[in-house]
Formats: structure tokens, C-alpha cells, sequence
């Protein structure tokens, strides 16, 4: 063999060699990778991967998360992705104030503000809308009913209102099988002034929600019984559950116009496509665009009587909700899937949102919290 063109080779192989060692070392003292990446091959937007790169941003996101929120305008951070594909810090903010003071650009990483109005649990008030694709998600299904439906609990009313929400889908707990929904679908109402009563364990809860039947639970039927978890305020997610009375809902925790879904979950990923089934808006779909968020919510103790508190959660999963078609009032509850054909895996509780954003829980979060599984192939 030619001695002349094996120094050669010994040559660029110490070359390469040098090149990645320096890039290593540049990957080591900068912590975050700067190269420009096309949004269509972005590996931090695809295979539902939290990278290196995104877990590096979540760390700048969650430093100056205090400091932003500061300002009474700015409500929630999260990460996501700019335009370019690249890992970037999104505000959400309501007023042109906060909008036209959010910084550029924090420690590097870009900054993507968001103008939204005030985040709100999103139970139902009497009104709105109708479904989906044909299917009417407020009306009072023959036993085995489906979840994505209209429900709530059987008393959710004070001040002259009547609320509810959704049944969004079946779990496992121990030997039980339960509808999960949310909180302020199932047991919000912890003070006894605008009906004289509270949320207690055994109270029923229906299908339609008294929105749906002129606020009078004897024109609905009992399709559960409540199982009282006292989520908030004090944890980080927004659920409940009720124990299915045999007979009432379709043990295989079909969803209307979603069928049966996956017995496993998925995490959330920029840019993932998801749906969801509820008694306001019906099949929806939308992208998530952030995660990781920091977010502030607003809540009231009973159906309707004012802001009782505000809740500030963290590691929130953020989707698209542009004109509240994603997720509007009523549709709290809903159980936020993959968006394919058959057998989708969960992904998130949603439980708030504003006529721009909408907000889910983590799913694994809110199963751990009720030491549950998801029903399902």
C-alpha cells in the first residue's frame, strides 16, 4: 500500500478528530446548541423528545419566571419554539403595555409574547355552543353513555346560575372505574352560601350538566357518584373523579367522536397535533405551543359569586385556542389525546383557558395524583 497516501489518511483522521473535540467543548461551556435548524427537521419538535436544548431554555424560563411575573400583566411563561425552529421563551401577557416592554431576548434564548385576556377555569354557564360533527355533546345520551359529554356535578348551582363541564374520560382506580374531569367541574363548591350545601363524597353527578337541562338535575340522570380529592389549591393539577354506577357508562371509556383510546400515555411536544371531545365545542383540534408553563388561573368557590382565588400552576402544557374554538366554556374536563385515528394516547387534562390559549395538566401528573391508570386498549 502506498506509505504517501496512508500519512495522508493518518492526517484527516487527526483533523476530524480535533474538529469534534472542539465542538464538544463548545457544546460543554455554552450549554446550548446555536446551530439554526430548519422548523420542518427541528429534533426538539419531533418524536416527542424534550432535548438538551429544551431542557436548557426551560432552566433560563424558570430563573427569571419570578421576576417577569412580577409585572400583574405578564401571567404565564413557557417554552416553545420560534419560528426558525429554535428553542425560545414565550410571555403571555395582557395588556399592549406588558406586549410592547417584553424583552427581546433573555440570557441569549428569544422571547415570544403572547397577548391573551385574563386564564380562567372554563366551567359553563347556560348557553354557548353545540359539538361537533353532527353529534350533539349536551344531550342526554341511552345508557352506556359515552364521555366527551356534558355533565357535572348534580348541586353545581348558586347565585342564580347554574354550571357544568365535561366527562372526559374513564380511569382505573384500584377496582374502581371512574369518570375523570376536573375540580371546579366536580367539587369547586366548598362554601355553603350561594345553595346551601358543599361538594361531598356520594353526591351524584350527571349526564347532561345542568346547564343542559334548564339548571333541573331531575331532567338528567346519575351516571356516577362523587369521590371528593380535594386537588386545589393545594397540588399542581386540576382533577376529580366519580365512581361509574353499573350500567351508566360504557366501561371501554369510548369518548363521542373519538372512540377508544390507548390505555397508554404520550408527553407533550411542541408542536404536536391534539384533539379533544367536550360539551361546548365538540371534536376540536389545535397544536401545542408551549411547555414547561408557568401559569396563573382564576377560580370561583361556587358556580357563580365572584374571583374567590387565583392559582398559579407550574409544568403546564399550553395549545393553540384562537377564538375559544379549541376549548370554550363548558368544555373543562375534556381529556386532551393525539391527534390519530384510532386508539389516541392522552396526553393532558384541560381545565383553562382565555380566546387565545388553552391550558392542560400533564396527564401522567393527574393520574399519579389519583394513583390511577387510563381505561383503554
Amino acid at each position: 500500500m502506498n506509505l504517501s497516501f496512508m500519512r495522508r489518511k493518518g492526517v484527516m483522521f487527526l483533523l476530524l478528530g480535533a474538529a469534534l473535540i472542539l465542538t464538544i467543548g463548545i457544546w460543554g461551556c455554552n450549554g446550548l446548541d446555536n446551530t439554526p435548524v430548519s422548523p420542518n427537521v427541528s429534533p426538539d419538535a419531533s418524536m416527542g423528545k424534550v432535548t438538551p436544548r429544551l431542557m436548557s431554555v426551560m432552566g433560563v424560563q424558570n430563573r427569571h419566571t419570578p421576576e417577569l411575573m412580577s409585572d400583574p400583566d405578564v401571567i404565564g411563561t413557557a417554552t416553545t419554539l420560534d419560528d426558525n425552529g429554535d428553542p425560545a421563551i414565550m410571555l403571555l401577557v395582557t395588556s399592549q403595555r406588558a406586549l410592547a416592554g417584553a424583552p427581546r431576548s433573555i440570557e441569549g434564548i428569544p422571547v415570544k409574547a403572547v397577548f391573551t385576556d385574563k386564564i380562567v377555569a372554563m366551567k359553563g354557564k347556560p348557553g354557548g355552543g353545540g359539538g361537533g360533527g353532527g353529534v350533539n355533546h349536551k344531550a342526554i345520551q341511552t345508557p352506556p353513555i359515552q364521555l366527551g359529554t356534558s355533565g357535572g356535578w348534580a348541586d353545581d348551582l348558586a347565585n342564580g346560575y347554574c354550571c357544568g363541564g365535561t366527562l372526559g374520560s374513564l380511569i382505573q382506580v384500584g377496582g374502581q372505574k371512574r369518570i375523570l374531569s376536573n375540580y371546579h367541574v366536580f367539587e369547586a363548591d366548598i362554601v355553603s352560601g350561594g345553595n346551601g350545601t358543599v361538594a361531598s363524597n356520594g353526591d351524584d353527578v350527571i349526564q347532561p350538566g345542568l346547564i343542559d337541562v334548564n339548571c333541573n338535575k331531575n331532567s338528567a340522570q346519575a351516571v356516577a357518584t362523587l369521590v371528593v380529592s380535594h386537588s386545589l389549591p393545594g397540588s399542581n393539577v386540576d382533577c376529580s373523579s366519580a365512581n361509574i354506577i353499573s350500567g351508566m357508562v360504557d366501561p371501554s371509556g369510548a369518548i363521542l367522536e373519538i372512540g377508544t383510546i390507548s390505555s397508554s400515555t404520550v408527553a407533550a411536544f411542541v408542536n404536536q397535533a391534539v384533539k379533544k371531545s367536550g360539551r361546548t365545542t365538540g371534536l376540536s383540534r389545535a397544536k401545542v405551543s408551549g411547555l414547561n408553563a408557568t401559569v396563573s388561573i382564576s377560580y370561583e368557590n361556587e358556580c357563580a359569586g365572584g374571583t374567590a382565588f387565583t392559582k398559579t400552576f407550574s409544568g403546564q402544557i399550553i395549545t393553540t385556542n384562537k377564538g375559544s374554538k379549541f376549548l370554550g366554556g363548558g368544555d373543562s374536563g375534556s381529556l386532551m389525546v393525539e391527534d390519530v385515528t384510532s386508539n389516541p394516547r392522552a396526553v393532558g387534562l384541560l381545565f383553562a383557558g382565555s380566546n387565545s390559549v388553552a391550558i392542560a395538566n400533564p396527564i401522567d401528573e393527574v393520574l399519579s395524583f389519583l394513583n390511577a391508570t387510563m381505561v383503554g386498549n
